[in-house]
């Protein structure tokens, strides 16, 4: 790490502190992603870091989400861990032909959460580091209009986005048919710059993962 990069954390951790809040169990780069994200300005950073505390506490209070209060998203097993890529992130394929519309959103909300604490602890080597990343595979195959759910994509960007900051390494969606490249249209006004950077791509045939 950079001279400049461990300026510029410790300038954020002075920001929290005066925030109320506090990085006594946080590392540095933990701290590192939150201001990649915000494009290394200590500040917004520095803000976005606390209002991730604050929700972690409000909707995570026992630091997890209990398969108990997600059942029904997880008996559709729609979601398969397929080990690591080579550059060591878990990767995570969706099964789009599975998956059908919430009527529980708050549900949905936890299981997006289980969901990625999940997955991102499955590259955990020993304890977790801070900076580990994610591959996501939405496999598209044999997926019919009945599947479609634009709100579910919208919602797992928006909460990697705000939540899991610098988690996505790289996001796949394999086996689009015609009709869904509108609704990809759709969920892409909903994405950050820079989450529209993060190799996400679109392929019709098989992929392969680096």
């Amino acid at each position: 790490m950079d001279q400049n990069t461990q300026l510029k954390l410790t300038q954020m951790r002075n920001i929290i502190q005066n925030l109320g809040s506090s990085t006594e169990n946080c590392g540095d780069l933990m701290l590192e992603r939150f201001l990649i994200a915000r494009s290394m300005d200590p500040n917004k950073a520095a803000k976005m870091f606390v209002t991730w505390q604050k929700w972690r506490a409000s909707f995570v209070p026992l630091g997890y989400i209990p398969d108990s209060e997600v059942m029904d998203q997880l008996d559709a097993k729609k979601i398969y861990l397929q080990g690591l890529s080579k550059d060591g992130h878990p990767v995570m394929i969706v099964k789009g032909s599975k998956h059908y519309p919430a009527k529980d959103q708050p549900q949905f909300k936890k299981f997006v959460v289980h969901l990625l604490d999940k997955v991102i602890a499955s590259g955990f080597k020993g304890k977790e580091i801070g900076n580990e990343k994610l591959i996501g595979v939405l496999d598209l195959d044999q997926i019919g209009y009945k599947n479609v759910d634009a709100r579910a994509l919208i919602t797992g960007f928006q909460f990697l986005q705000a939540y899991y900051p610098e988690r996505l390494a790289k996001c796949y969606l394999l086996n689009m048919p015609w009709f869904f490249v509108s609704v990809w249209r759709l969920v892409s006004k909903f994405l950050e710059k820079a989450t529209l950077e993060k190799n996400l791509q679109a392929k019709t045939g098989r992929i392969r993962l680096c």
